[in-house]
């Protein structure tokens, strides 16, 4: 078998050198399952680190958690026929995260995160350890990881040690939607469990790649949340027979942020050739609410957070990031603190504070649709206001949603407790600041498809007046999953369907496959 392990025939592999990963790439490997193929140059790379490593161990000189203790113990040193039962008890010791299981897109990219970091050549471990993570990947044997137990420093340790007890044969791996015992499955496969050599149980725990490969996707769906709430607020604005003036580009040019003048470009686009717009320009209203009026202002805001976590994550996926680092090159082995996960763990609060922005007003534009006193259609948008309440509860489950996420968006990193007898005195929490995003998201994705269904049945009181091209088409891809709301039903499940298909872009794909890009 060659080191990528089988790859699928209908599936493009990715090549994995330790360098620019792209959020695409990885997505493709975690959601779509294409197979790794292992460059070789970098699996070189890989050879001259480990050979550097068994040069210093052989000098007898100490070097941490090579032959050391770990963290606190670090000044104990270990004899040299004990080194390998070092690093298993590491391994072992380590392994004892809980809760759920973090799910196989985000176990899938953690093996990816983890497999790129150590072809970089700096963490000092053998080529078929590399080469084992990738057969298990292309086979589809993941590692069954408990989702908490990471200070985010030194690294996601206790998640990454169920990674490597799997690959000992000793911890549970998913095989389809089966849990089995990891050696068993290793039996079954024909793969020899590994036999940790000095530095690699150090290598294979310490590493930020659990909150980064949570957090990377994230960004994939926070993406697509942001770029369907463009299309849902202009359906929102449609419907209420709001003003598109603010989206002009005169009042965006004289405060240039960049999100804040893609968005109002997109809105323009999005309410073009508007006939109900048409029905109402010389109304009296003059101006919209916040919620209606300022969307360049805050969904732009919020994708320029989006972007600014997007690079500082897909930095740290080709980063070395265990200690100590071993450089070939100056034939050295330095300790330092590239495990710690301040810098994800900060985005990745910035990035849920802007996500539970984008809820909020959300909900408040909710609210505009169905208050009679902002939107001039019926209560609630109820056919039959008082014998239905159409959509009186769908705006209190949003409120619900977005209370939530103003909890959920306090910052995780701005909190630290000192670990291994105060020698690990600061940690950054950042495997809680991606887990919270993603719960964030979820509520988000509930919020708009709440407004979604709301501005549909908004929009069909103004027929046989059409609403701009962009709002139209947003108008069908409701109807293709939500029927109107004629008499009181329960939304639940269409609710949670079309939040679903949010997360996955199905939205925005169907706009730029009716109306362009």
């Amino acid at each position: 078998m060659s080191p990528g392990g089988r790859q699928p025939p209908d599936r493009p592999s990715v090549t994995l050198d330790g360098s620019g990963l792209t959020l695409d790439q990885l997505v493709q490997i975690a959601r779509n399952g294409a197979p790794v193929v292992l460059d070789p140059a970098a699996l070189e790379r890989v050879d001259r680190a480990r050979d550097c490593v068994e040069r210093r161990l052989a000098t007898g000189e100490v070097y941490y958690g090579i032959n050391t203790g770990f963290g606190y113990l670090a000044e104990v040193h270990i004899d040299g026929d004990r080194l390998q039962e070092l690093q298993l008890n590491l391994i072992r010791s380590h392994a004892c995260g809980v809760g759920k299981p973090l799910p196989k897109d985000v176990v899938r990219a953690v093996i990816a995160l983890r497999i790129q970091t150590m072809l970089r050549g700096h963490s000092g471990v053998r080529r078929q350890t590399v080469e084992l993570m990738a057969q298990l990947l292309n086979r589809g044997i993941y590692p069954v990881i408990p989702s908490q137990g990471s200070v985010g420093a030194s690294g996601d340790l206790a998640p990454l040690a169920h990674l490597a007890l799997a690959l000992i044969g000793e911890g549970e791996v998913w095989v389809g939607v089966e849990r089995k015992n990891s050696g068993e499955v290793f039996a079954d496969e024909g793969l020899a469990p590994l036999v940790p050599a000095p530095k690699e149980g150090l290598s294979l725990i310490n590493g930020t790649q659990v909150m980064t490969a949570t957090g990377l996707l994230a960004c994939h769906q926070a993406d697509h949340l942001v770029r369907s709430a463009d299309i849902i607020a202009a359906m929102t604005l449609d419907a209420v027979k709001g003003s598109p003036t603010p989206y002009r580009p005169e009042i965006q040019a004289a405060r240039p942020h960049p999100g804040q003048i893609e968005v109002a470009a997109n809105l323009m686009r999005l309410l073009s050739s508007d006939e109900i717009r048409e029905s109402h320009a010389h109304c009296g209203k003059v101006q919209d609410p916040y919620s209606l009026r300022c969307v360049p202002q805050v969904h732009g805001a919020v994708r320029t957070a989006l972007k600014h976590a997007q690079e500082v994550l897909l930095v740290e996926a080709s980063s070395s990031t265990d200690n100590p680092l071993v450089f070939a090159e100056s034939d050295e082995i330095l300790s330092g603190g590239n495990f710690h996960g301040e810098p994800v763990a900060l985005v990745l609060d910035y990035l849920a504070m802007a996500m539970s922005e984008l809820g909020s007003i959300s909900e408040r534009r909710t609210d505009k649709l169905i208050n009679p006193h902002t939107s001039g259609l019926p209560p609630f948008l109820a056919r039959e206001s008082g014998l239905c309440s159409g959509h009186m509860i769908t705006q209190v489950v949003c409120a619900s949603l977005a209370s939530e996420n103003k909890v959920l968006a306090h910052p995780a990193s701005v909190d630290s407790i000192p670990t291994s007898a105060d020698k690990e005195d600061h940690v950054s929490m950042g495997l809680t600041s991606a887990t919270k995003l993603v719960t964030i998201l979820g509520n988000v994705s509930r919020i708009l498809a709440i407004e979604a269904i709301a501005a549909a049945d908004g929009l069909e009181f103004h027929r046989p007046a059409r609403g701009g091209v962009g709002a139209e088409s947003g108008w069908r891809w409701v109807r293709s999953h939500c029927r109107p709301m004629l008499v009181d039903r329960s939304l639940a499940a269409e609710i949670e369907t079309i939040a679903g298909r949010l997360l996955a872009g199905e939205l925005v794909e169907w706009l730029n496959q009716e109306i362009g890009g």
